[in-house]
């Protein structure tokens, strides 16, 4: 791993956290520390190094690999319904993408930073943001009632376009009339489709996506891409354009034409989750993103039930399944089990597992994956804003190859600004080749990170920004999420092992083909009805 014309940081800036493994940007002499999650334990899989057989054993009923959103979702409803002999393994990155961290009393996500309002149908999800008291009442009513601490605060979105600030996302002020009647012909289109179903009774597009209608009328849409049926149904409005260019990056990391149109609908039409207490298209966040559902998942399951550690082989033998995994100490252990929920990214699975293609999984299965680039700036100061425009949560800049900026302490601005804030930036390597994004991402220095990470910000507040910034940390992942390319719908291998059972079961988003919290809560869950069972 090259990491070119980086100093090390000798000791503590004063007054400020030390930050283990700290770098610098050199032109700025700011303290940054670069996260690299998995790329060692990934690299090491890929050669097919084979670490020492193991040193001890532990048995247990349930062993869980991985704790992302599926992991600790499958582990936390097996303890919930009485199952007790349970383990964890974390993997080398606890939480996953749902992961965060803290400048000192500042928190931050390094990963997902929201959560939609969940759908009806999205009953798991409700279950246990009930248990957290974030549903306060009626979790399963059309409009439960939310702690509004949580439920994002007003401005929650603006776009910066043409030196100034607009309300909300999609681009308005100044366009045409031309560009505001398609714009209108496509939200209402969106509306119509969010209402439809299939000849089976299901919605046509459902959260989970395993609850949306089969039939061949709409899943047709998944042979061709979104912006095929973009062009096919004349959307081709420039802010339209780049507005659902932007959305496919943001939960996809792909662009329009490497999208299925059917998954480009679905991200329009399948939400409609309602609050009694907030507007239609609310989200709920925490300061450090979705991390705070984790840590109440970790605080059920228990501590003694957690192991840290990486797995290195999963195999079958003599009825049981044993998992075999470095300690973090150089050392290498097994667990044996009855079952084992893997919970891992299907790429890491596909290492790990000798057993998928005997399970109907090739290699040509695996989703394409997306490169992304989280950054958290540290700021003492927070930048001045237009009377008429304030800062809001998530901010966007028109025309950017990056995804804008979210405040940490959002929920915390009204009575008054907090001292201190962390600005959430994210860029994902859309459009271009995935190998190259990685193979940059794994040389490149931290100079050439920090510009790429803090583009919006510069553009929007230039020498401001950086006056009053005081560290950062960037976060790399080079397999960030998988892209609902066309025929996600249709992959054998994705089917296959949805249906696999006994003593292997498989747990995670790329399951669904899309990297959404519920979509990887829903294979925890179905893996968990599986063993309990």
């Amino acid at each position: 791993m090259r990491r070119r014309e980086v100093l090390r940081l000798a000791a503590a800036l004063a007054g400020l956290p030390l930050m283990q493994g700290c770098e610098r940007v050199l032109r700025l002499g700011l303290p940054v520390r670069l996260n690299r999650p998995g790329m060692d334990e990934g690299h090491r899989l890929r050669a097919g190094l084979t670490p020492p057989e193991p040193a001890g054993e532990r048995r247990c009923r349930v062993a869980v690999v991985g704790s992302g959103a599926a992991g600790l979702f499958a582990a936390w409803r097996l303890r919930k319904e009485g199952l007790d002999d349970v383990l964890v393994l974390n993997g080398p990155e606890p939480d996953g993408n749902a992961a965060g961290g803290a400048f000192g009393e500042c928190r931050y996500p390094t990963g997902a930073h929201y959560l939609p309002l969940p759908s009806r149908e999205s009953t798991h999800v409700r279950e246990l943001l009930a248990e957290m008291g974030v549903i306060e009442a009626a979790p399963y009513a059309e409009r439960p009632r939310f702690d509004e601490r949580v439920t994002v605060h007003a401005p929650d979105e603006r776009l910066w376009r043409d030196g100034r600030w607009q309300e909300g996302l999609l681009p308005r002020l100044g366009m045409g009339k031309a560009e505001l009647a398609e714009q209108a012909r496509f939200l209402a289109e969106m509306g119509r489709l969010r209402a439809a179903r299939g000849a089976d009774g299901r919605k046509a597009f459902c959260i989970p996506l395993a609850l949306s209608s089969r039939d061949p009328a709409w899943t047709a849409l998944d042979r061709i891409s979104f912006a095929a049926w973009l062009d096919a149904n004349g959307y081709r409005a420039p802010g339209l354009r780049w507005y659902l260019d932007y959305c496919c990056r943001d939960d996809y990391g792909a662009r329009p034409a490497q999208v299925s149109a059917w998954a480009g609908l679905h991200y329009f039409c399948s939400r409609g989750g309602l609050a009694a207490n907030a507007e239609e298209g609310a989200v709920l966040t925490w300061p450090d993103g979705l991390n705070p559902v984790m840590r109440h998942m970790r605080a059920r399951i228990g501590a003694a039930r957690q192991l840290d550690g990486a797995a290195w082989r999963i195999r079958e033998r003599r009825g049981r399944a044993e998992v075999d995994y470095l300690d973090g100490q150089g050392g290498s252990r097994r667990l044996s089990a009855e079952r084992v929920v893997v919970a891992t990214p299907l790429f890491v699975a596909a290492h790990l597992c000798d057993a998928l293609p005997s399970l109907g999984f090739q290699s040509r299965h695996l989703p394409p994956r997306a490169p992304w680039l989280t950054a958290n700036f540290l700021i003492d100061r927070f930048p001045e804003e237009p009377h008429d425009m304030p800062l809001a949560w998530d901010n966007v800049v028109y025309g950017s190859q990056s995804l804008g900026f979210v405040v940490s302490t959002h929920q915390l601005i009204r009575a008054a600004k907090p001292e201190r804030s962390v600005f959430t930036a994210y860029h994902a390597f859309a459009g271009g080749d995935p190998m190259a994004a990685r193979r940059w991402l794994e040389r490149a220095d931290a100079d050439a990170l920090f510009d790429l990470a803090a583009a919006d910000l510069s553009e929007v507040y230039g020498w401001r920004f950086r006056k009053n910034l005081r560290q950062a940390e960037m976060t790399l992942r080079g397999h960030a999420m998988a892209s609902p390319a066309p025929g996600f719908l249709s992959n054998p291998g994705l089917l296959a092992l949805r249906e696999a059972d006994d003593p292997l079961l498989f747990a995670h988003s790329d399951l669904s083909g899309l990297s959404l919290f519920e979509e990887a809560a829903w294979w925890g869950e179905r893996a968990a009805r599986k063993i309990l069972a």
